[in-house]
């Protein structure tokens, strides 16, 4: 079973094809400290060959969801450093998801600061999880040039402080309508200088913002996560495949580790300029390690690695109520089903009480 095959990335060797993928789960504390309970969660899941953490927030700014970690304060890094060594001693791999979630915030989280963006463009048709309910989104305020140059940075000192807590590499969020998606995209960015219009120019930050973390972590130790065909957080691309092309095509120069491609999320007659099969599309353009997301069982991921063009599948809700899940796919045994109400906050219940097999 190629899934339960050992596969290289970078220069590691995982014990598996298999990676848990990053899943908010809001169990942090007010200041963005991972708890003990954070340290079993993921210590459980160390069967995968690769563990992605959840979204981590690279600067108070970057914050946009209420209980979720950081990476920029003493004792953020040492709470993370619990983490990585219980996940090593368990065999596994761990690299760390850097986040700013850009416009996907709200003000009752920030301390009533407002969410930047590339420009002052609103999420509509949604609502956005506070912590006390669900709230509208509020217009971004646009972040000036100066601002810009300070967030790249922040992602560099973050994937340094990330080198610090144990980690094996770092993945940049660029995916699912988060800052780097925002400066991507027609719909959330009308910027008229260097980092809007062309695509080239919205390009920019995320190939500033990768290349700076190649420089800060070295080479192999850097992945990204795109998901070039999901409109959700009022994300609308005009033409994907050339500006996703292109942007694979620079990120291809670099001395990447992986890139991490979600499958599309959307009914096709909705988009139809937009691809249908994105590993085919996107996935053959790279020399890189490509990690196949969204929507795989045991059968599905199987099948994708028969293909050849992703080397490692992902999960996401499948591992967070199936710890085991490596055991279970091998047995064909049944599986836990996620609890939808215990994903975003809360203690115990929901995060780390998963039953395993009784496999005695």
């Amino acid at each position: 079973m190629n899934l339960l095959s050992p596969v290289t990335l970078g220069n590691q060797v995982l014990k598996n094809s298999m990676a848990m993928a990053p899943m908010t789960r809001s169990r942090s504390t007010d200041d963005g400290v991972v708890s003990d309970l954070a340290v079993l969660y993921y210590t459980q899941r160390a069967s995968a060959g690769l563990i992605i953490t959840e979204g981590i927030n690279i600067s108070e700014q970057a914050k946009g969801s209420p209980w979720t970690p950081g990476l920029y304060t003493r004792e953020q890094i040492d709470a993370w450093k619990k983490v990585t060594e219980a996940v090593h001693q368990a065999g596994s791999v761990i690299y760390a998801q850097l986040w700013h979630t850009g416009r996907v915030g709200h003000t009752s989280v920030r301390n009533v600061a407002l969410p930047v963006a590339p420009s002052a463009v609103v999420i509509e048709g949604q609502q956005h999880f506070t912590g006390a309910g669900m709230a509208d989104y509020e217009t971004p305020e646009a972040l000036s040039l100066q601002e810009i140059r300070q967030i790249v940075q922040d992602y560099r000192q973050a994937a340094i402080n990330a080198m610090e807590a144990g980690f094996d590499g770092v993945e940049l969020h660029a995916a699912f309508g988060y800052l780097p998606n925002q400066f991507l995209a027609e719909s959330a960015n009308h910027r008229t200088d260097d980092y809007g219009g062309s695509i080239e120019n919205r390009n920019r930050f995320t190939l500033e913002v990768m290349q700076q973390l190649v420089d800060a972590v070295g080479e192999d130790k850097v992945g990204i996560k795109l998901s070039p065909a999901i409109p959700y957080n009022s994300i609308i691309h005009d033409d994907p495949i050339t500006q996703f092309t292109a942007l694979i095509i620079e990120l291809d120069r670099m001395p990447l580790a992986y890139i991490h491609l979600m499958n599309a999320g959307f009914p096709a007659d909705m988009f139809p300029h937009y691809p249908t099969n994105i590993l085919e599309t996107f996935g053959t353009l790279t020399r890189h390690t490509v990690i196949g997301n969204m929507g795989y069982d045991g059968e599905t991921g199987e099948k994708e690695l028969e293909k050849g063009i992703a080397k490692i599948i992902s999960y996401g809700a499948l591992y967070l109520a199936n710890p085991d899940l490596p055991k279970r796919f091998e047995l064909k045994a049944e599986l836990n089903q996620a609890d939808r109400a215990t994903m975003f906050g809360g203690g115990e219940h929901g995060y780390t009480d998963y039953p395993f097999l009784d496999v005695a």
